[in-house]
């Protein structure tokens, strides 16, 4: 039987007794001790001794190299801290839809602050009935009017499960509406002043009056404040 060890192995009987013919060529002293070990091996049967080896140092996991990834900027938002719960709901509205400028923003609010103060059940004339009480005259947030818009937006909210009487179903169709299409990228577009946002706003509302809604777009430039 072999002798292993460290990965070697050692014949029992053959290797063992190379080592004490070795020993007994040497003194006298090493010869009768090589004697006496001979005579113990003798007597021993022939079988596989293991000899018991250090065991390895463990090995430590490798680590798994951890890349760290940046966190993705924030851009910057409009906010108006002073508004109101409905306007800080259109003007986040507004920018996650795409639009940037401050002055396009403070254009669209001060129109919607004219025609219906960020109420959104409102009739024209101030009746607050809902959409389906409103029958004659401009309905909600830019007060729909003609047939073919007011009916527009109860179809909108019928398709999509939406109530046409709350704020974010309106807000979700003036964005969607084809008069807007036509001049979001003006109102997308940076840069122009308040007075040119306005002649767009006209283009999609129609206004018959225009109050104080350039007023109020120069008032919210103001409120507007920058935030990360």
């Amino acid at each position: 039987m072999p002798l292993e060890t460290a990965g070697v192995t050692l014949l029992h009987n053959g290797m063992l007794s190379s080592i004490l013919s070795m020993l007994k060529s040497l003194t006298p002293a090493v010869a009768a001790l090589a004697g006496t070990a001979a005579a113990s091996i003798a007597i021993l049967p022939a079988f596989g001794i293991t000899i018991p080896l250090t065991p390895p140092s463990p090995v430590e996991d490798d680590k798994v190299a951890v890349k760290e990834v940046a966190p993705e900027p924030v851009e910057p938002r409009l906010v108006c801290k002073s508004c109101n719960l409905n306007e800080k709901i259109a003007l986040s509205t507004l920018q996650e839809h795409g639009l940037s400028d401050r002055n396009a923003l403070a254009t669209v609010m001060g129109n919607i602050r004219q025609e219906s103060t960020f109420v959104p059940n409102i009739c024209e004339g101030g009746t607050r009935t809902g959409y389906y009480g409103c029958h004659s005259g401009g309905f909600g947030l830019i007060q729909w009017t003609s047939a073919n818009r007011y009916h527009g937006l109860g179809s909108f909210a019928s398709r999509y499960g939406g109530d046409p009487s709350t704020l974010h179903t309106q807000l979700r169709y003036m964005v969607n509406e084809p008069q807007w299409k036509r001049i979001e990228p003006h109102m997308m577009t940076p840069g122009k002043t308040i007075p040119q946002y306005m002649s767009y706003a006209y283009t999609w509302i129609g206004w018959g009056h225009h109050g104080y809604r350039t007023h109020y777009a120069y008032d919210y430039t103001r409120r507007f404040t920058l935030e990360v």
